[in-house]
């Protein structure tokens, strides 16, 4: 799916969701999510070539697997954390939304915590 398709699926999403508003708000949120998830899996494509393209410079650069997958995952939190916030957002949920951004980020702040350790023991060694 490429840029332009997402941004009229988008822009089109909208306009009807903007115009469902005023009569029905239940199905304008529905419609959102139902958007949201169109373009989630037109986006699969390019996610699965990053993850190729982390692999291959993982293996050229000599870096251990679990760095890459950690950064993977890292990537994988990141958009799921703000992917549901924002649906809870538009939805009108904003403290939900807010709770998972903070889950997200410290997911992460754990998930590189080994990462630092062996960084840290590397400059240890190295002094």
């Amino acid at each position: 799916m490429s840029m332009i398709q997402v941004g009229l699926l988008g822009i089109i999403g909208i306009i009807f969701a903007v115009q469902l508003k005023q009569e029905k708000s239940e199905v304008a949120v529905y419609l959102c999510i139902v958007i949201t998830l169109i373009i989630f899996v037109g986006m699969t494509d390019h996610l699965e070539q990053l993850v190729t393209t982390l692999r291959e410079i993982g293996n050229f650069v000599q870096i251990e697997n679990s760095y890459i997958l950690t950064l993977i995952k890292m990537l994988g939190i990141t958009y799921l954390a703000e992917f549901s916030a924002g649906l809870c957002k538009d939805a009108g949920y904003s403290s939900i939304a807010t709770q998972i951004e903070l889950f997200g980020k410290l997911s992460i702040l754990v998930l590189s915590l080994p990462i630092l350790l062996a960084l840290l023991r590397t400059i240890q060694e190295f002094l």
